[in-house]
């Protein structure tokens, strides 16, 4: 029995990055000889044990053979016979197929140093055609470390897609990659590389069609709304905000690749255009409740956080209740977060004053100090307070108005 760390726990040491989970291959064991040295079985496809004390992952070498589409359509094998070299040749890319021995030795036998030198994201062999996960997986490293496509596993994607091999990813495992890739440093990478091959029409469409659509110069000098939404993504993801924020920067502007053709480069209502686009993208992958909640308040009300300076108190209050700010200020702080990305996620906007977050945060921290129960009692008749309590918080926004502007 040998025993290997694999993959990205190698991989990462080699980067001098931080190693979070390791993983394990065992060469020449059977499931009985694991069982008897006290591992405990989990693996349901393949065998895979949990270390007696550890608790890590050690899995049987395995190769593994097509049989269908998709992501479960693969028979898996395992034997004492099998090498660590022929484990290595089913993973995806060369630099997650390099092994250490016990004794701190690299077993790479697919050039994964090389390639981890030379910023590289290449494929092993002729196999990764067989699971188009890994086009997401590849997106997503390209995403974490800024890695380059070797050109000729660019070409390999490029088939999977034409094949339909992307058509055959399921809801969940997409949703699953997207949200990893969402959460690297640099998420614009991901999304290209996926449109480079042409999945990204595949998989997220209502993205792709950004490309391509202008929008006024002086507004957005970066004139495009793909790479409009790209840097609104990074800016993001460059201050640390949640996932619901990077998502609901992917999605804001979702309406603006349906605007009539007559009207361009302006976009005139694509803020009502986004619900549908927006409701079909988190329909379709399954986007988690609050995701999809902040995406959607996000891209209904952006424009008018942006023109917050114009809102008179009333429509202040309107936009609060809409958002459920009162209720949930922590989600409508979070839209002011994921506005900011979009005011500065313009081209030489990176670093524009935005000062429309601090004073609507401002007025709302106003209007919530109302006290809604003493309104509410000091109304003899019951049908009129709801009306009182609005006309409360209004007062409450024009004098923490007024505050602001004296201040400012």
């Amino acid at each position: 029995m040998e025993i290997y760390i694999v993959g990205g726990a190698v991989r990462d040491r080699l980067l001098n990055l931080p190693v979070k989970d390791r993983d394990w291959v065992v060469v020449g064991a059977t499931p009985e000889q694991m069982l008897a040295e006290g591992y405990r079985p989990v693996g349901k496809d393949f065998p895979v044990f949990l270390h007696p004390d550890t608790h890590e992952e050690y899995a049987l070498a395995r190769t593994e053979r097509k049989v269908g589409k998709g992501y479960h359509g693969f028979t898996f094998h395992t034997s004492p016979e099998v090498t660590l070299e022929e484990d290595l040749a089913r993973r995806d890319l060369t630099v997650n197929a390099i092994a250490e021995a016990s004794d701190g030795s690299l077993i790479d036998p697919y050039d994964g140093q090389a390639d981890l030198k030379a910023g590289m994201l290449r494929h092993v062999g002729e196999a990764f055609v067989e699971d188009p996960v890994r086009i997401l997986r590849l997106a997503r490293f390209a995403a974490r470390f800024d890695f380059a496509v070797a050109p000729e596993t660019m070409t390999l994607m490029r088939r999977m897609v034409d094949e339909g091999e992307a058509d055959a990813l399921v809801a969940e495992r997409v949703w699953q990659e997207l949200a990893k890739g969402l959460m690297e440093s640099k998420p614009s990478r991901m999304l290209l590389v996926l449109r480079e091959c042409g999945a990204l029409a595949r998989i997220l469409p209502e993205v792709d069609a950004l490309f391509g659509v202008p929008q006024r110069a002086d507004y957005h000098p970066e004139i495009d709304c793909g790479d409009h939404t790209l840097r609104v993504l990074d800016y993001a993801a460059s201050q640390g905000q949640p996932l619901t924020v990077r998502f609901a920067a992917l999605g804001h502007d979702l309406g603006k690749a349906r605007t009539p053709r007559d009207i361009l480069p302006r976009h005139i209502g694509h803020e009502i255009r986004g619900i549908e686009p927006l409701s079909e993208l988190c329909r379709r992958l399954r986007v988690p409740s609050d995701c999809r909640d902040l995406a959607h308040i996000t891209l209904v009300h952006h424009t008018k956080v942006h023109q917050a300076f114009e809102l008179r108190p009333a429509t202040v209050l309107k936009l609060f209740k809409e958002c459920d700010a009162l209720r949930r200020p922590d989600r409508f702080r979070l839209m002011l977060d994921a506005c900011l990305a979009d005011a500065r996620g313009r081209l030489h906007f990176e670093e524009a004053p935005y000062p429309q977050k601090a004073y609507l945060e401002s007025l709302l921290a106003a209007a919530a100090q109302v006290d809604a129960g003493a309104v509410a009692a000091a109304c003899d008749d019951k049908s009129s307070i709801p009306a009182a309590i609005d006309a409360a918080r209004t007062d409450a926004i024009v004098n923490a108005r007024e505050y602001w502007q004296r201040d400012n």
